[in-house]
């Protein structure tokens, strides 16, 4: 059994798993971004969606704010499991499927990629629409059962892939333009590494864990890579925990960063972490954020409710103007969500 299905619309070009401000992006974008009001686009992209109670990947619709999947299969415009996937087989998804950690979207060679973790091994790129194994492996230890937590995935220029390992204080990059099973890989260590990004401005790796802010260059061949450190462009967090890492959609010079206890907007140029939101300051309702993204000014992210098991989860992706109705997934159980921008 196929486990993608095609899309019925085509969209628009640290808890442990087992026990800036608006004005600030509103400059870099060239736009006036107020904290509250601003209504979303209605040609916004479809939001991209890991439901670890459904053990899917969905792409959803972004019009409508009540996500349904039962009630109503329109809201789903792709989805992607490995379950039951014979091109999946190999890495026993029944057990290296749990709890889906990362989902984003990107472009390589004219080719749209959904890159894809789960917290029990499980590491792909897949083929959108079609579901195809551009390259997937097991991220572990020894081998199944030993998993290293992979938490975030990104495609590297050369086509290989880096992994943020947070229970393995890793980050690997596996040679996965070496075919779809390549194995092969090199670890460079970072505590509790949760977030990647490949900056192509800056040419270099970002990779967020613990009170870190990591920079690596490629080196090596893609056959047999090696990331080295870029120490003059690493940097520690002003908060520990250090969860998400990615590009202020927009700017060449932000990076999103979020830790354990705040959101941040990083400005490579001027290497100044500013907290995002009037009331953030290292506290209240940015703390714990999961996974952050902007279309233009409308920012979504999405951070655990605290009343749902495992607690990690939450049931909505909010936007951070305050006032628009978050999406809610019925029954739904969403760690990362993103909006679609491949």
């Amino acid at each position: 059994m196929r486990s993608s299905t095609s899309p019925s619309a085509s969209p628009s070009p640290s808890h442990s798993r087992r026990s800036l401000l608006l004005g600030g992006l509103g400059a870099a974008l060239g736009i006036a971004l107020p904290l509250g009001g601003k209504a979303r686009a209605a040609t916004a992209p479809p939001v991209l969606v890991g439901d670890q109670k459904a053990r899917k990947v969905l792409l959803l619709d972004s019009t409508k704010t009540n996500w349904d999947p039962a009630a109503d299969p329109s809201v789903v415009q792709w989805s992607f499991t490995p379950d039951g996937d014979s091109r999946y087989a190999d890495l026993q998804p029944a057990s290296s499927f749990t709890y889906v950690s990362e989902a984003k979207a990107r472009t390589s060679g004219g080719s749209t990629l959904v890159l894809v973790t789960a917290s029990y091994g499980f590491a792909a790129v897949v083929e959108y629409p079609t579901g195809e194994r551009r390259w997937a492996g097991l991220v572990a230890g020894s081998g199944p059962g030993d998993d290293l937590n992979p938490h975030s995935i990104e495609l590297l220029p050369d086509g290989n892939v880096a992994v943020a390992c947070s229970s393995g204080n890793a980050v690997r990059v596996y040679a996965a333009s070496q075919g779809p099973n390549a194995t092969a890989y090199f670890t460079t260590p970072l505590t509790t590494a949760h977030g990647v990004h490949w900056d192509s401005g800056a040419n270099v790796l970002w990779a967020v864990g613990g009170s870190k802010l990591a920079a690596y260059t490629l080196a090596g061949t893609p056959a047999q890579p090696v990331l080295a450190e870029k120490t003059s462009l690493s940097v520690q967090l002003p908060t520990s925990d250090g969860h998400d890492v990615g590009a202020v959609a927009g700017s060449s010079d932000l990076l999103w960063v979020s830790t354990g206890s705040a959101l941040y907007q990083y400005s490579k140029s001027a290497r100044t972490f500013t907290p995002y939101g009037s009331t953030a300051c290292g506290r209240g309702p940015w703390g714990g954020v999961k996974a952050v993204s902007n279309y233009g000014g409308t920012v979504l992210f999405t951070k655990p409710d605290g009343d749902l098991s495992p607690n990690w989860l939450t049931r909505y992706v909010r936007d951070a103007s305050g006032t628009a109705t978050p999406y809610t997934l019925a029954d739904g159980g969403i760690y990362k969500a993103r909006w679609w921008q491949p």
